[in-house]
């Protein structure tokens, strides 16, 4: 179900980092200190989408990545969106913690 904007903006305040863009998607960047790190949290994003059937717009930018996430069959945000942000998110806790797979 579509959240309403009071919903998403409670949410937002419990996902750190994470930003609105018109109510209509929820965008993060990661930064990491090497590019294969990067690469290897993208990767576990991929794994992560696939396991809950919800997809995020990925943008690779050296040691950057952006996520976008919106639900399309809702016309906007739900919770599934909140959902797999707070599990990218610890994805990358932990690949910048050292406990990503190997290069």
């Amino acid at each position: 179900m579509k959240l309403g904007n009071t919903d998403i903006d409670q949410k937002l305040a419990e996902v750190t980092g994470w930003t609105t863009d018109d109510h209509k998607w929820i965008v993060r960047k990661y930064r990491f200190t090497a590019f294969m790190q990067g690469i290897n949290f993208v990767n576990e994003v991929a794994r992560i989408a696939e396991d809950v059937n919800h997809h995020p717009m990925i943008a690779i930018d050296y040691k950057m990545v952006t996520l976008r996430l919106t639900s399309w069959h809702a016309g906007g945000l739900t919770n599934l969106d909140f959902e797999s942000a707070a599990k990218f998110d610890q994805a990358f806790a932990d690949i910048t913690t050292g406990s990503e797979l190997p290069d």
